[in-house]
């Protein structure tokens, strides 16, 4: 339906220390609303790249609980390697293989 890059400030995810960010990209679909970070795919391991995707999921918890007391839509993070955003990628597609879970 929409997607828009969040200019520098606007959605800020604080995620401890120096890891604070704003995401890529924010797209609302017509049952969600999604997070989608893209990094390279080297870095898809690195630890300030977890720390990050983690406080994302946290943030998009604390959002879909939100929404859900006022008829919105739930929230998902998508963590998406950038070899992996092709002409032929489709946004279901990458948000079937890249919704980042971590481990608890």
């Amino acid at each position: 339906m929409k997607w828009l890059k969040p200019a520098p400030g606007h959605l800020r995810i604080y995620a401890g220390g120096e890891r604070n960010y704003d995401p890529d990209f924010v797209v609302e679909m017509q049952a969600e609303k999604l997070i989608c970070e893209i990094k390279r795919a080297s870095e898809m391991n690195d630890e300030a790249v977890l720390a990050k995707a983690r406080a994302a999921v946290i943030w998009c918890e604390a959002a879909t609980a939100h929404e859900k007391q006022h008829g919105g839509k739930p929230w998902r993070y998508l963590l998406i390697p950038h070899d992996s955003v092709t002409a032929s990628a489709t946004l279901n597609g990458l948000a079937a293989g890249y919704t980042f879970r971590p481990a608890r």
